[in-house]
């Protein structure tokens, strides 16, 4: 049984859940409805039917886990996807902000043929606009060390190494601040309590809001360029 598109998208957020996890394969069923935008049981029965196709296994109080076919299933869609990102922003300047669901509706419709020459295209990129590496074409995907920014040292010197959210006015607004993979800060402060962050960009600082700095991974300069 082939995936269909809506498999296929179930797949590639359950390997993302699973990829920030790093050290426990296994996902809860309401982590993925949260992602998904979509409601408990529904996610019950694409999981049923994820399970019957050999895409996914399921433990009782563990959670769900992808199968080597579907690990699969979802490398290769989420290279399709960033991918295409690239190629909104690199070769048809769409903003950042924009591609995510313009990928998704292309990634729909574009055949491998046609991401092989867009990847040529964007000079073979290893990331996405976001800073998330893209699958190898034979499915593999690197590794990359990050913390997100509100967990990080106070006094410490950064790279952002990757932006973990699609939401549009998130990006627009990070854009707008200059926030993106590849920008180094220091942070200067950071209030508790879950309050707000102070960074130093250059010569300016900003302040930004705790929940917005977890979004933001960052790792040394010495790392990043490692990566």
């Amino acid at each position: 049984m082939s995936a269909s598109t809506a498999m296929q998208e179930y797949l590639a957020e359950a390997y993302r859940l699973a990829y920030y996890q790093q050290d426990n394969p296994f996902i809860s069923t309401s982590a993925l409805a949260d992602v998904l935008g979509v409601s408990a049981p529904a996610v019950t029965r694409m999981v049923q039917r994820l399970k019957e196709a050999g895409y996914l296994e399921h433990e009782p109080y563990r959670g769900i886990s992808l199968t080597e076919k579907g690990e699969r299933e979802a490398l290769m869609n989420i290279r399709r996807h960033r991918l295409v990102e690239v190629f909104l922003v690199d070769v048809m300047k769409f903003g950042w902000h924009e591609v995510h669901d313009e990928a998704d509706a292309l990634g729909e419709a574009v055949t491998d043929r046609i991401v092989a020459r867009m990847e040529k295209m964007a000079n073979y990129p290893r990331r996405c606009p976001h800073g998330e590496p893209i699958p190898t074409a034979d499915g593999k995907m690197p590794r990359v060390k990050d913390t997100p920014l509100n967990e990080v040292e106070v006094g410490g010197e950064w790279v952002i190494s990757r932006v973990n959210t699609h939401d549009f006015d998130k990006l627009a607004y990070l854009g707008e601040l200059g926030l993106k993979p590849g920008t180094h800060l220091t942070l200067l402060a950071r209030a508790p309590f879950n309050g707000p962050l102070q960074i130093k960009l250059g010569d300016h600082v900003q302040v930004i809001g705790h929940e917005l700095a977890g979004v933001l991974r960052v790792c040394t300069a010495q790392e990043f360029a490692l990566d």
